[in-house]
């Protein structure tokens, strides 16, 4: 079975169905009808033919930081579900944080002819930013805003700021943070500055907030956080948390001290696990919409090889959230 066998079961071009396979620009009838050929013959192109005559393999890179967390996955469905649709593989990798394993992901992803690399939130570094400049095929970053670079990005400052408000408007007027490294600006910096304007906003002193970052978004992180600004501030009465793990950590600490969540103190995190609304009382937290971040990454990316490299406007789009009130605030 042939490029031109198709061609002529489904009534159109040699080019049309290239054009197809490649994931260039096709018209939703002729895409339609081809694609009810290829998925009734079972028909696949040669890879090796098409690296030989084209310099790449119809693949896109994903680089993750962790494939473990909850968000990532929401993230690599969504850019799957993109690819998928127009005949894009997705070769995944696993940095675990390593800012090394990284680099090395984005260099041996290019020697295997990937069309272009969606890189999953990480921390910006001048060895970085000289990498993505150096990058031979499109790049999409999700997760951060990095200067001269396509992305696709949360709002944290303003996310973090409306959920610490809601925690003002339950009458919280003591409340401490527990956040995360400061080398990632938006899970770091954007999210512990949003909860200082809140607290600035109400004529609280946010600088003076009470807060300690932990070294890993766990719940055993969060426990031992928790424990030690009780210490610190034992007239607490309101905790926000970076991520809603620390928070149940935070919650499992707090109740070994014998605080109640949601009466005499309030608790919220960020990133809506599945677990925070089935727990009593249930987790207020902030939803990102992650899955469509994945998507939006890959729609940019997928313009960006159409176009062919050619010059324009990088793209950086900012997705909205939702702040999801429940029991513990």
């Amino acid at each position: 079975m042939t490029i031109s066998d198709i061609a002529k079961m489904a009534g159109v071009s040699s080019a049309a169905v290239s054009r197809y396979l490649n994931g260039g620009p096709l018209s939703e009838q002729k895409r339609a009808v081809i694609h009810e050929v290829v998925e009734k013959t079972g028909y696949r192109p040669d890879t090796a033919a098409q690296t030989l005559r084209t310099g790449k393999v119809n693949q896109v890179g994903v680089i993750a930081p962790s494939i473990g967390s909850q968000s990532v996955g929401q993230i690599t469905e969504g850019i799957a579900s993109e690819l998928d649709a127009k005949n894009y593989l997705l070769l995944l990798g696993n940095t675990e944080l390593d800012a090394q394993r990284e680099l090395g992901y984005l260099t041996a992803m290019q020697r295997n002819h990937v069309a272009g690399i969606i890189l999953l939130g990480s921390y910006y570094t001048p060895q970085l930013a000289q990498a993505l400049k150096n990058c031979r095929v499109p790049v999409v970053v999700t997760g951060q805003r990095f200067q001269d670079v396509a992305c696709v990005y949360n709002d944290d400052r303003t996310a973090a700021r409306e959920l610490a408000q809601r925690m003002l408007d339950h009458g919280r007027r003591r409340i401490v943070y527990i956040g995360g490294t400061e080398r990632d600006d938006a899970t770091g910096v954007q999210r512990r500055e949003g909860v200082q304007d809140a607290l600035n906003a109400a004529g609280l002193n946010g600088e003076q907030m009470p807060r300690i970052c932990c070294n890993a978004f766990t719940m055993e992180e969060g426990q031992r956080c928790m424990q030690e600004l009780l210490v610190r501030c034992p007239d607490l009465d309101g905790v926000v948390c970076v991520t809603d793990t620390v928070a149940f950590g935070a919650m499992r600490a707090l109740r070994e001290a014998g605080r109640h969540v949601g009466q005499d103190v309030g608790l919220a995190g960020v990133g809506d696990s599945w677990a925070g609304s089935m727990m009593e009382p249930g987790l207020a937290t902030v939803r990102f919409y992650q899955k469509q971040v994945g998507q939006e990454a890959a729609r940019i990316l997928l313009q960006m090889l159409e176009e062919n490299g050619s010059s324009g406007p990088v793209r950086q789009v900012t997705l909205g959230y939702q702040i999801v009130e429940r029991g513990s605030l």
